[in-house]
């Protein structure tokens, strides 16, 4: 069913002009027709399970999925709006502002938990912390830090250990490490003290959550914060290496969401995959080693979850924007 030969990105950086793709796959089903263009920031190793128990559902459908940087997708979708007709990203702002803007049609009948869906137009369907991820090695006969605050204090006690060890999100090319980073401030001031600790300890920058995940399996990182512990848990070559740590002080929790773009001639066929994520139905199906755990039924109220409400708009404000990138840049780039 799943042709794993990338097709050719060149084609598609011309009709996107200066943007380009990361990867772009064609998922087949056994009846050829229609083709669902899907624009996605979750790697397509991580998504292709849900992709493929979809199309095992609905089998007369394509899919043509392809993946983008979370802040790279609003560019994308700015640039050719007729190019795509589903968008799924964890930059739950970004989504949030798109659906705000007109670009994301309504869909009727779909009902998500309160916080969970905006004005049927914007629907989370995963529920994933931010965690600390450690390469295991590296803290052998340390103690493992379980909150901020232990972090910061393990950082501190051995800097010649942990000098240029440690990765996190660049918050100016990320959306999704934008999120996480106005979260965690909003949340508590400890963020700042650990990224000052960071910036002390020349700390590496990266795009994305696989990126600080490689680099951790290979022993160059030995801390990465702020990782999505989803993509080091589907990981084999990762689970003996690295350990995933959700804070136990308090856990930025935030929803993969979904909508779909206004402009598709494909609406019946989008319409049944956002129905599909949304029911979490791929999450009782047999897909060993997957590791994306569903909304369905959580209740929002009792975890630290970031909700699709209109304060997620605050900091993509541009004059907030700026001011936390510039408070952000004095506490961790040297």
């Amino acid at each position: 069913m799943r042709n794993l030969a990338s097709l050719i990105l060149v084609l598609w950086a011309g009709a996107l002009g200066a943007a380009t793709l990361e990867d772009r796959q064609l998922f087949e089903g056994s009846g050829g027709q229609p083709t669902l263009r899907v624009l996605s920031s979750t790697d397509t190793d991580t998504f292709a399970p849900i992709l493929e128990g979809f199309l095992a559902r609905n089998p007369a459908l394509n899919i043509d999925y392809a993946v983008a940087g979370s802040a790279d997708i609003v560019t994308l979708i700015d640039d050719c709006p007729d190019c795509f007709d589903v968008v799924i990203s964890s930059a739950m702002d970004l989504q949030l502002k798109l659906a705000n803007d007109g670009v994301a049609r309504p869909l009727s009948g779909l009902v998500g938990n309160t916080g969970s869906q905006w004005r049927q137009s914007l629907f989370g369907f995963t529920l994933e912390p931010a965690t600390v991820v450690i390469n295991r090695a590296a803290f052998e006969g340390r103690p493992v830090p379980e909150t901020r605050q232990q972090l910061i204090e393990a950082l501190r006690a051995e800097p010649e250990h942990f000098q240029g060890k440690l990765g996190t999100y660049d918050v100016r090319l990320s959306g999704l490490g934008y999120l996480f980073a106005t979260q965690d401030a909003r949340t508590s001031e400890t963020f700042w003290r650990l990224m000052e600790v960071f910036g002390n300890l020349d700390a590496q920058l990266y795009c994305c959550s696989g990126a600080m995940i490689d680099d951790l399996v290979r022993g160059d990182l030995y801390v990465a914060y702020n990782v999505l512990g989803s993509y080091a848990a589907t990981r084999p070559d990762a689970r003996d290496r690295v350990a995933i740590i959700t804070p136990s002080d308090f856990a930025t929790t935030m929803m993969r969401t979904v909508l779909v773009l206004d402009s598709t001639q494909q609406e019946a066929a989008a319409t049944r995959l956002v129905a599909y994520l949304t029911s979490g139905a791929w999450a009782d199906e047999d897909q060993p080693g997957y590791p994306l755990p569903a909304i369905e039924a959580a209740d929002l109220s009792v975890l630290n979850v970031v909700t699709l409400e209109p304060g997620l708009l605050v900091y993509l404000d541009r004059l907030k924007r700026q001011l936390f990138l510039e408070a952000w840049s004095s506490a961790l780039l040297r």
